[in-house]
């Protein structure tokens, strides 16, 4: 199994707007009007905003495999960033509660959100279907994450196929505990392998 890794995210990225001939801004945006009106996100993706070409990576990755993302400027591109209001909270509080889990993605631009906590925080306390996206710069990509301080107590996703070949997503307590995404969002826990 492994992480996803930042150089293949931009790569996804990349080749997504080469194939349309347009921005990863637009990439997202010509999706969003197709997701906007959905009632249930299968993963609501908290990241940093600086991390936008990451983040059409991981959702263009993600929806691949089969998955409804939620991305707050893709799906509510009103929502400013200048001038946040209570009225922003309660949207984002609203397609959190919309949202099946979240990832959070963690890369250096992550340290200095200050929504994602928030957000972790908030969708921990709803439905406890938190966990946390690594996407390492490593182009030696593994299994293992060590979350820093608050991080290291959620779970941690990674994608690999399994024993059919599908490709899967696999939610970790450690290397050896694990269950596949959508077991974990049925209830079930991970467990340890041997």
């Amino acid at each position: 199994m492994a992480l996803l890794n930042e150089n293949q995210l931009r790569a996804l990225a990349k080749a997504r707007s080469s194939r349309f001939n347009e921005s990863s801004d637009r990439a997202l945006q010509k999706r969003a009007m197709d997701s906007a009106a959905l009632s249930s996100f299968d993963i609501f993706l908290s990241h940093s905003y600086l991390d936008k070409e990451l983040i059409v990576g991981i959702t263009d990755y993600l929806e691949k495999i089969g998955y409804v993302v939620y991305v707050d400027w893709k799906q509510d591109g009103q929502l400013s960033r200048e001038n946040v209001t209570k009225e922003t909270a309660q949207i984002v509080r609203g397609r959190i509660t919309q949202s099946k889990s979240l990832f959070f993605a963690t890369t250096e631009s992550a340290r200095d959100s200050r929504w994602m906590p928030w957000e972790l925080g908030f969708m921990d306390g709803q439905k406890g279907k938190s966990a946390i996206l690594p996407v390492t710069s490593s182009e030696i990509s593994n299994d293992r994450y060590k979350g820093q301080e608050y991080l290291g107590v959620y779970p941690y996703i990674t994608a690999s196929n399994d024993t059919s070949g599908k490709l899967r997503l696999w939610v970790h307590e450690d290397a050896e505990t694990y269950v596949t995404f959508d077991a974990w969002l049925g209830g079930k826990q991970p467990y340890k392998r041997n």
